[in-house]
């Protein structure tokens, strides 16, 4: 799918929070400002978060439980290893009550369960990027009209 802008990103991540149930991994793969952030953001709303969703570049995780479904919204980029999620309770988080978005998956890939659903974003152009839905495991197929 070709998104224009991050207004439409964001949109993108609502519309695959209502298909999303408890348990739902995503994996967010994409360079710095491929829009990672811009599309959990939406993946928020679409869940009913209702406070402001940022990075959790500093604190490796942000849980937003207001929702429908919690939201845990994990940013792997400043790991120092796998024992660092798994002395935080990752365990509970991945693959629990709620819906686990995780950026920068690619610093800790010890850590990624079997079943979870690859979301590409790739710029092609200023604001427009491509993002790709791929299920991995047991994912079940997504499809979004």
């Amino acid at each position: 799918m070709l998104t224009h802008s991050p207004a439409e990103t964001r949109a993108l991540g609502r519309q695959l929070a209502s298909t999303l149930k408890a348990g739902d991994v995503l994996l967010l793969w994409g360079d710095l400002g491929a829009g990672k952030s811009e599309f959990t953001r939406g993946v928020a709303e679409g869940l009913g978060v209702t406070s402001t969703v940022t990075s959790p570049s500093f604190t490796i995780l942000n849980v937003y439980d207001e929702g429908t479904l919690p939201l845990y919204h994990f940013d792997w980029y400043r790991l120092n290893g796998v024992d660092e999620l798994y002395e935080m309770g990752m365990d509970e988080y991945l693959g629990g009550d709620g819906v686990a978005v995780v950026e920068w998956p690619s610093q800790c890939p010890e850590a990624i369960p079997e079943t979870h659903l690859a979301v590409h974003l790739t710029p092609v152009g200023d604001s427009e990027r491509e993002v790709t839905f791929t299920p991995m495991g047991d994912f079940r197929p997504i499809s979004l009209d």
